[in-house]
């Protein structure tokens, strides 16, 4: 997964001594240069195992959540809700998904005001594959037992509620 010879030492760790001695605690930068840096390694391995199928995580992500829809589509309205995507973020991820025949806009059968996306046959098809390249890859997250990766997803998850992420 690395493009180049893993470092002798932690570099992250190093800064936390060096910001230690010079600056003060260090605690809080190490752990988040550490997302950061963990951040950038997962996609890293997540857009290597998208890229073979022509898609980004952000369009990989729309697909699986008109999979997850009973019906197989969703306004875009909630797309955008569940993806935590600005409108017009969700308006560029539906236009390329429907230019490669992934995705479909449909009249809302009861408001005309609202727009559904709908996941095609096709899309359906490249969501499978897609899934399965990224789950051989464990998504990236390597190192990790099942326990621990509960416990980080429970960790993240409360930072993400002391920001508001949801309640």
């Amino acid at each position: 997964m690395a493009s180049r010879d893993p470092l002798p030492f932690d570099p992250i760790m190093r800064a936390a001594e060096l910001w230690d001695e010079r600056i003060g605690p260090a605690r809080t930068m190490a752990a988040v240069t550490s997302v950061m840096r963990v951040q950038q390694i997962l996609l890293s391995a997540v857009d290597g195992a998208l890229r073979p199928h022509g898609l980004t995580f952000a369009r990989y992500e729309a697909l699986v959540l008109l999979t997850f829809a009973r019906s197989g589509r969703l306004p875009m309205r909630v797309m955008g809700e569940r993806l935590q995507l600005h409108p017009t973020s969700v308006t560029n991820i539906v236009d390329r998904l429907q230019a490669d025949g992934l995705a479909r806009r449909v009249p809302h059968p009861t408001d005309r005001r609202a727009t559904l996306v709908e996941i095609t046959p096709t899309g359906s098809a490249l969501r499978e594959q897609a899934t399965a390249s990224v789950m051989a890859i464990d998504f990236g997250l390597a190192g990790l037992s099942p326990d621990e990766e509960t416990q980080l997803t429970t960790l993240l998850g409360q930072v993400r509620r002391a920001a508001g992420d949801f309640t």
